[in-house]
């Protein structure tokens, strides 16, 4: 969310703020502040829905630059504290603190842990002016869970004594890897809460098959996934949803050229070229179509990347511009440093 202090709107602080398109405009919530949150209103949300719900909001349009160098300064004051840091999101990090916590035994370490987040805590928001919510655990999970229970500037540590006990009430959809189609198949089994998976006795693989397993050690706070030390980007992308539906061969060329120059950008900052080209087209009637072609050769510039979107291999030789369109995106993939490119031995 953005900083009251420092984008010049102190008369923001305790309204409803929405960061997506205009109610009036068609496309998405990007995120949403707690107040706004009370309203019903989430992220991917229409922004029309939105402002139906919440008809006193703010609505600021994302600035992606800006979230990407906050959150450059963040894992900065992170990386100070000797974790190792598998960043997740652009707004979320696991910090692996064994190194500087170790006692006599798992609780004990755990609880070496809290004045470290505190100091974490206090160091964000003195030097950025933003709040930050900490979770402690043994693993993954746990910290995950924990980062949920009080927000948005909550400490809250699930000790190994406790963690059957404090994740017994919980949802079950709050288990990584549970989504709406799996939660829906334990929910018309009677598992309701994590509680309820735990001491389910009857074939659970039946319901949720080859996860079944690891569903079950979830239920008890067990977690043996590792932090990713390899967490670079895949891909880069971009998107926009015109506020009209259009098939003006202008607008749309001039869209592809900035969001060629912003993937420029990105790929300059991550030392990064890219073999593929991907272009997404949605119509007037929801109906999308996305297509990619991979070149012999990477490629960095925006003009390059542009020229390939535009040219025969993808929207010329598929005929993905003679319809109106809603929604235009361009993205890149295959991602490698320059000069990585293995050459044919012959």
């Amino acid at each position: 969310m953005p900083r009251s202090n420092s984008w010049g709107h102190p008369e923001w602080r305790g309204k409803p703020v929405i960061v997506g398109a205009q109610p009036t405009q068609r496309g998405v919530v990007a995120t949403a502040n707690y107040e706004a949150r009370k309203f019903g209103v989430h992220s991917a949300m229409p922004s029309v829905t939105a402002g139906r719900l919440c008809r006193e909001g703010i609505f600021v349009r994302p600035r992606m630059d800006v979230y990407r160098r906050e959150s450059e300064d963040i894992t900065e004051i992170l990386a100070a504290s000797g974790a190792f840091i598998e960043q997740v999101s652009i707004d979320e990090a696991y910090l692996d603190l064994t190194s500087q916590c170790q006692a006599g035994d798992a609780d004990a370490s755990l609880q070496l842990a809290l004045p470290i987040a505190r100091h974490l805590q206090q160091r964000i928001g003195c030097e950025r002016q933003l709040t930050c919510t900490v979770g402690i655990g043994a693993n993954k999970l746990l910290s995950k869970l924990a980062s949920d229970l009080q927000k948005p500037e909550g400490l809250v540590l699930i000790t190994e004594q406790e963690k059957v006990r404090r994740l017994r009430p919980l949802p079950v959809g709050k288990l990584y890897g549970v989504g709406d189609v799996t939660g829906q198949i334990l929910g018309q089994a009677g598992l309701r809460t994590i509680g309820d998976l735990r001491d389910y006795q009857g074939d659970l693989a039946a319901l949720v098959g080859s996860s079944a397993a690891r569903l079950k050690n979830f239920s008890l706070g067990v977690d043996d996934r590792p932090l990713a030390a390899d967490t670079e980007a895949k891909s880069i992308s971009c998107e926009e949803t015109f506020p009209h539906d259009t098939r003006d061969a202008r607008v749309l060329m001039e869209c592809l050229w900035n969001q060629a120059a912003e993937i420029e950008a990105q790929l300059h900052e991550a030392k990064k070229e890219a073999s593929t080209i991907q272009v997404k087209v949605r119509y007037f009637d929801f109906t999308t179509l996305t297509r990619q072609t991979t070149l012999a050769e990477p490629m960095a510039d925006a003009k390059d990347i542009y020229a390939t979107a535009t040219a025969y291999p993808l929207l010329q030789r598929h005929k993905l511009l003679g319809r109106t369109i809603r929604l235009l995106g361009l993205g890149v993939s295959n991602l490698q440093a320059p000069g990585a490119r293995q050459l044919p031995l012959f």
